[in-house]
């Protein structure tokens, strides 16, 4: 028994007809004649009755209904590799760091799963160097974070870059001035991320090079729990402006001088390319495209 002849037995119910069957098929006739008698012997029952009209036996009736379930699932199947061949469905484990999980993630995630319904997506969110081990490891197929160290054997396509302003009190010091010098947080204590986080490093380096600048720091875990701890006074925070589109009352930002401030993000993986029919590849693509526009768009 195979598929070709459980659809031939479909078509000659539809019909009524080897012949009709046969055109419809473009089979000649007698391959679908053979094709039955086969099919009955192996069974061991008629499943047709001969005639002007080709009627079903009692065992024709039960082996149709049957034989259309498993048609339709062999259908289904067919096409669901048909779309696994194109790309178009699969899942995709990606991992983002914050603010982007929470602040352009879901819009583009959205746009993308309407032109791939098929294509599942599972998200990790957490810092670059969990995301940078998770790729390592295979347990996630792309990241959306900042760059790898030097000599990573990741590959990284810079997309845009993460710009970050002072967050501190309104009746703060520092508001007296519409731009920030590195310098002018000497004496601040300055609210920071968790120590291996790639901001924080960054930070400290710039410090550094502005002359050893003495500040105090308060360590707080998570980026986007920084502002409730301005609001109450514990210091000043450095955050991504994007994750500031409505302020608590009592706050208020500064851009602070010098572009080494902002942190560069890009696409993570562990190569270059991916087939070019995979729905990995798709997304990629995808979120290449649609972030350099954001960060364009944003830039002018």
């Amino acid at each position: 028994m195979d598929f070709k002849t459980l659809k031939s037995f479909q078509f000659i119910v539809k019909h009524g007809s080897f012949v009709q069957a046969a055109e419809e098929l473009n089979y000649a006739q007698s391959t679908v004649t053979i094709q039955i008698q086969k099919l009955e012997t192996e069974l061991g029952v008629q499943l047709i009755e001969r005639g002007k009209k080709c009627n079903l036996t009692e065992a024709g009736k039960l082996f149709f209904e049957q034989s259309t379930a498993i048609i339709e699932r062999v259908e289904q199947l067919q096409a669901d590799f048909l779309d696994l061949y194109k790309g178009e469905v699969g899942t995709i484990r990606v991992g983002l760091t914050e603010p982007t999980a929470s602040f352009r993630f879901p819009l583009l995630l959205k746009k993308f799963t309407t032109q791939y319904p098929k294509i599942r997506v599972a998200l990790e969110i957490a810092g670059t160097p969990v995301l940078l081990e998770s790729l390592s490891k295979g347990s996630i197929d792309i990241a959306i974070c900042s760059s790898p160290n030097v000599g990573s054997e990741l590959y990284f396509q810079p997309l845009f870059h993460e710009k970050f302003v002072a967050l501190l009190p309104e009746d703060h010091q520092l508001t007296h001035y519409e731009v920030i010098h590195p310098e002018q947080l000497k004496g601040q204590r300055l609210l920071v991320t968790s120590e291996n986080c790639p901001y924080r490093k960054k930070l400290e380096m710039i410090l550094r090079e502005t002359g050893s600048i003495e500040v105090e720091t308060m360590e707080i875990g998570s980026m986007t729990a920084m502002k409730p701890y301005v609001q109450h006074g514990f210091g000043i925070a450095l955050v991504p402006e994007i994750a500031l589109d409505s302020l608590p009352s009592g706050l208020t930002t500064r851009h602070i001088t010098g572009s080494s401030i902002d942190m560069l993000i890009g696409l993570v993986c562990k190569t270059s390319s991916f087939p070019s029919n995979s729905a990995s590849a798709k997304l990629f693509k995808f979120l290449k495209e649609e972030l350099i526009r954001l960060s364009t768009t944003v830039g002018n």
